[in-house]
């Protein structure tokens, strides 16, 4: 692991409504050697406020990395996406769809927005943590993230 890691927490913005699902990821994470702050948006407007540091999310923490979740109530995920990957600020945060979509359409939709990866949702606990160690293993640990 390269001393940036080491010398900070890694902020993890997870978008997702599903309280299972945020279960899972919780207790995925919970397993990893990374230090890390897991954050949780249920709604897409609500991970666009935090991401900005709009209204109530004035104080969010700019997360290192973003699982996002595709079925989200009030905006979809590729909506969420499209405004990440477009906008100047947040653009560089790398942002992986975590979705239990395998359709193809899903897939290639999201790679035209630029996602950086798009991993389906395990069901299981075991298989959550081995995603989510992958996960960390590549995006917190092996690749150099930019300071901002």
């Amino acid at each position: 692991m390269a001393d940036y890691e080491r010398t900070r927490t890694a902020e993890i913005l997870l978008i997702e409504d599903n309280p299972s699902d945020v279960r899972l990821m919780e207790e995925a994470f919970k397993e990893i050697n990374v230090s890390h702050r897991l954050s949780v948006a249920r709604t897409g407007g609500e991970a666009l406020r935090f991401l900005r540091r709009q209204e109530d999310k004035a104080d969010a923490p700019r997360p290192d990395l973003v699982l996002l979740d595709l079925m989200l109530p009030d905006t979809h995920g590729l909506e969420v996406l499209a405004a990440i990957k477009g906008d100047p600020a947040l653009r560089r945060i790398p942002a992986v769809v975590f979705s239990s979509s395998q359709a193809r359409e899903a897939v290639v939709e999201a790679y035209n927005l630029n996602a950086n990866s798009y991993i389906t949702k395990p069901v299981e606990l075991a298989d959550y943590i081995r995603v989510v160690k992958g996960v960390e293993e590549f995006w917190l640990t092996v690749v150099k993230l930019p300071k901002d």
